[in-house]
């Protein structure tokens, strides 16, 4: 049975491993990177916590001793379900079953000036040009005679107060606190000012009314300015206006406000559901055909549990790979497919981090709360078993330990190309 899987995130990867050097399969995955991110740390690289090596795996390495799976890095271009086949960027792939589990792309609903102007967050890359941008934004300011400039340079905004805007202005909060000041001695940084917007009436929606109001109070206790009910209009690089009229000055502006499903051509449009996902049955498989299926971020699931599909975090992706690991190992023996598995998630409870010993843990069953120390603990705790690779865990740990006692990181470098013409 050749299966092919595109994406090698959390849920492509998960399932590629399960199918590893099981007889009966062979399998290809496909990604454009030849590594996979562990996104929740994406802004920790962007506030120069962590190298972005620490938080990257290369995938060839995972596979090493496989003796089945196949690594293919490409970029998916069209899928043409008649044929069974994918076409991409570097050729045409037949396959027995496909898996699409492309992820999710930053949406800026339409808004194309805001697209051309704010700073994504979706990817090692993006993270670092991120990194780039704000330690350029100081090195500027040291030379800034214009007041006016100068605010602008300092100025930061974070749109989104789901767990990375949540995340990000805290990480940022702690860098003008302890980092900023020694680096840039001639900078005054009471001036800087972190503004988070959010368009609803509070922070982290989607967790509890506890794990809300004790987020929006640590990053206030940080000093970030905590803005609800807030809507962005626009942003041309300079000013983001606000739908009041109200207008924030700043060079830097962070989107941290939506997702999209990454749809690839050839997909029935009459399939893709709200949030440009695509509409699956409980077995993880797309409406109306026998041999494609979606996981994770690109999947649109209604159960009576969800009946608005399943939250596009990384533990639904893994546990959908395992299903359909499962169900392809009983299609390969050709069992009944009555006796294949429906798709349950089962919600172990959600976190997100602010800062230095400032956390929020929700957990359903039981119904449990934790914030601050132990939450935060919690929060390093699982993000590190979560890591791919002894040596990734090693370095993130040897990291925050380092930042923890030091208050520091060293991980504040800008590289840039330079013209022929100024090397000379």
């Amino acid at each position: 049975m050749k299966v092919v899987i595109v994406g090698a995130g959390f849920g492509g990867l998960r399932l590629a491993r399960k199918l590893n050097n099981k007889p009966g399969f062979e399998v290809v995955l496909v990604d454009r990177f030849n590594y996979h991110q562990f996104q929740p740390l994406f802004y920790q690289v962007a506030t120069a916590g962590l190298d972005a090596s620490n938080i990257s795996f290369p995938l060839r390495k995972v596979f090493q001793k496989s003796k089945n799976v196949k690594i293919r890095l490409a970029e998916l271009k069209q899928v043409i379900p008649e044929q069974s086949k994918i076409i991409t960027d570097k050729e045409e792939i037949n396959y027995d079953a496909l898996v699409l589990a492309t992820g999710a792309d930053t949406n800026f609903f339409g808004n194309t000036q805001i697209a051309g102007h704010a700073f994504p967050m979706k990817s090692t890359v993006e993270a670092l040009q991120l990194r780039y941008q704000l330690l350029q934004n100081f090195e500027t300011a040291l030379t800034v005679t214009d007041p006016i400039v100068l605010q602008r340079l300092m100025n930061i905004v974070v749109v989104g107060g789901g767990p990375t805007g949540v995340e990000v202005s805290g990480a940022l909060a702690e860098m003008k606190k302890y980092v900023l000041p020694k680096d840039y001695p001639e900078l005054d940084f009471s001036a800087m000012n972190i503004y988070l917007l959010e368009g609803a009436g509070k922070t982290l929606a989607a967790m509890s009314e506890k794990s809300s109001k004790q987020s929006q109070k640590y990053l206030e206790k940080l000093g970030v300015k905590v803005m609800t009910n807030s809507l962005v209009k626009g942003y041309d690089g300079n000013s983001v206006l606000l739908n009041n009229g109200e207008q924030i000055s700043t060079s830097t502006m962070i989107w941290a406000a939506g997702v999209k499903g990454n749809i690839p051509n050839g997909v029935d449009k009459g399939l893709i559901a709200r949030g440009n996902r695509i509409t699956t049955d409980r077995y993880c498989r797309v409406s109306g055909y026998n041999n494609i299926y979606v996981i994770g971020d690109l999947a649109y699931m209604e159960t009576p549990k969800y009946k608005t599909g399943h939250p596009q975090v990384a533990p639904v992706a893994m546990q959908q790979a395992d299903l359909l690991a499962g169900n392809f190992k009983l299609i390969e023996r050709k069992s009944n497919p009555d006796t294949h598995y429906e798709f349950e998630y089962k919600d172990k409870g959600s976190m997100a981090t602010v800062g230095r010993n400032l956390a929020v843990v929700d957990i359903p069953k039981p119904k449990l709360h934790f914030g601050g120390f132990i939450a935060w603990m919690i929060w390093m705790g699982l993000h590190l078993m979560l890591i791919l690779g002894v040596k990734n865990r090693f370095f993130v740990f040897s990291n925050w330990l380092y930042n923890y006692f030091t208050y520091d990181q060293n991980l504040r470098l800008i590289f840039r190309q330079f013209d022929k013409s100024e090397k000379k």
